[in-house]
């Protein structure tokens, strides 16, 4: 992101991405609690509007994503919580209250679960190692993945503990729920979810977060 602080903490509109995130999470009303994954040496998240928050909880975050999910999902369960959890991207801000009930009211009735994504628009392309075109993939039963991504706390946390006991690599929830040989349900959601990644997106994230009139 070429900032001087994890993108998270970024401004849009004088809050945090992070709590643009958060505060949309908290605002559903079918979510009772979030559970943030933290690094340790974080110096920007005491001073959030979260820090104090009765319904957020701090935990530590690990070296890599399934790490901190993991630390997460380890603090629900000994509290004893063994229902559904939702794990969303802290650099997705735009995620909307309609897409989470949909997936909610989707993933509760499957029996693995379910995530977030978007069909595929673009004409896909395979690099060679020199990045040049190699073959053009049918894009056809190609998805994005977004998040949250729904799965039932102790389910997903066996899985992702497999997962990194036998070093298999975890790009989001879904995958490891994939490498038990499950099959989660796919729920198409707006494909304005971005995640801040580059520069250019803090730019496209903003306009999406700006209330429009009509």
């Amino acid at each position: 992101m070429q900032a001087d602080r994890p993108k998270q903490y970024l401004m849009l509109h004088g809050k945090t991405i992070l709590e643009h995130t958060l505060e949309k999470l908290l605002s559903h009303p079918a979510i009772s609690e979030v559970v943030v994954a933290i690094s340790d040496n974080d110096g920007y998240f005491s001073d959030t509007s979260l820090a104090n928050h009765p319904l957020v909880t701090r935990v530590s975050g690990g070296k890599e994503r399934s790490d901190s999910v993991l630390n997460a999902l380890n603090h629900l369960t000994q509290q004893g919580y063994q229902d559904w959890v939702l794990v969303h991207d802290a650099a997705r801000p735009n995620v909307t209250h309609q897409n989470i009930s949909t997936l909610i009211e989707c993933g509760s009735q499957h029996p693995v679960g379910a995530i977030l994504a978007a069909k595929v628009r673009d004409t896909m392309k395979r690099a060679s190692s020199n990045d040049e075109i190699s073959g053009t993939v049918d894009r056809v039963n190609l998805w994005h993945a977004l998040t949250p991504q729904m799965f039932r706390c102790q389910e997903l946390q066996h899985a992702l503990l497999s997962a990194l006991q036998a070093q298999q690599p975890v790009t989001d929830e879904a995958s490891c729920m994939e490498l038990m040989g499950l099959s989660p349900l796919l729920v198409e959601g707006r494909a304005d979810n971005l995640k801040v990644t580059q520069p250019e997106d803090l730019a496209v994230a903003e306009f999406y977060l700006t209330p429009k009139t009509i």
